[in-house]
């Protein structure tokens, strides 16, 4: 689905008419986040965030999930494989299963860490258990209550922050702002901006620690692309991060083309960024989310072939006390 544009503006009429739903859903989110959960037997790191969208998640998943397997410990990635079919439990397996098996955000996790999708938190801590994990990476979850964390930490994009304030559907936040930052036990700030930094405050008016990162983008990426007219396309949950992490390196950007976020595309679709980028000389450049989607589905291969993905990879400015903080929490 597509965010209503006016979630990131200054609440108005919109919102206001809305407002009797986004309280009924708020209480029912407050209710929902206040129960308790159950616990895994190893401990659980949740990476989440306060609203819906995109904010990060994935990127610091990955990172945390990198810091615990170079300090010993043996990290599990726990995902309800969003877009995907299956249900799971069930391992992911890179030389068989696809985005639209699993989910795109799974395929990459994959990469870095053992994967378990499980639309049931509880059964898939479980199966990770089994397996052997030393630990569990949730990415995402945040709000729901089955699994008990031993360290929540809540994402937020500098840029947007929470944008009016509000809780779904006046808003883009998931539970009201409080409940959930009483919940939390620190807060990342990715990229910077004063709607940002005002969710910063009032996190640290929660006494929650607050660290600072940026999603960097791949250095040898950026190095083919320079010189080059790019047509940018992402279905994700900001495609316009996208599109200025590629302008702030100096790429040239000339068209951009945003869908919705986790968007299955179709051959339709495929066919006209193809086009498009011919007609115009230009280098079709995506996220590795959306190349995922993109990749083994026979109809989408031509532009599967000829897209050029853009890594990111997350750098905290307080690397240090943040892996200490991390560690803390789970020895």
């Amino acid at each position: 689905m597509r965010e209503p544009a006016f979630w990131w503006r200054e609440a108005g009429l919109i919102a206001g008419l809305l407002s009797p739903l986004a309280a009924s859903y708020a209480a029912v989110a407050a209710w929902r986040m206040g129960r308790p959960g159950r616990a895994a037997g190893i401990p659980v790191i949740c990476i989440g965030n306060l609203t819906l969208g995109g904010a990060g998640k994935t990127p610091t998943a990955i990172a945390v999930a990198q810091l615990l397997d170079a300090a010993g410990f043996r990290p599990f990635v726990l995902s309800r494989g969003y877009g995907g079919e299956l249900s799971g439990p069930v391992r992911v397996e890179l030389d068989s299963h696809r985005a639209s098996d699993v989910g795109d955000e799974p395929m990459l996790l994959a990469r870095v860490a053992p994967t378990i999708v499980a639309r049931e938190r509880l059964a898939g801590a479980a199966a990770a258990s089994a397996a052997g994990a030393g630990a569990i990476v949730m990415d995402d979850g945040f709000q729901n209550p089955a699994l008990t964390k031993d360290l929540s930490i809540v994402v937020v994009d500098g840029r947007r922050g929470i944008g009016n304030g509000e809780v779904c559907p006046a808003g883009p936040l998931r539970a009201p702002l409080d409940i959930q930052l009483r919940r939390a036990h620190a807060l990342l700030l990715i990229g910077s901006g004063p709607a940002g930094e005002a969710v910063a405050d009032a996190a640290r008016a929660h006494g929650l620690p607050v660290f600072h990162g940026r999603l960097e983008p791949d250095a040898q990426a950026l190095a083919a692309l320079k010189g080059r007219g790019v047509l940018a396309f992402a279905g994700i949950g900001d495609p316009e991060k996208f599109f200025a992490t590629l302008s702030d390196a100096g790429i040239d950007v000339r068209a951009r083309v945003s869908f919705p976020d986790h968007h299955r595309f179709r051959q339709s679709e495929a066919l006209d960024l193809i086009a498009r980028a011919e007609r115009e000389g230009l280098v079709p450049v995506t996220t590795e989310k959306d190349l995922v989607r993109l990749a083994g589905q026979d109809n989408l291969k031509a532009l599967a072939t000829i897209a050029r993905p853009l890594p990111i990879k997350l750098a905290v400015a307080e690397a240090d006390a943040f892996r200490d903080f991390v560690l803390a929490a789970i020895r």
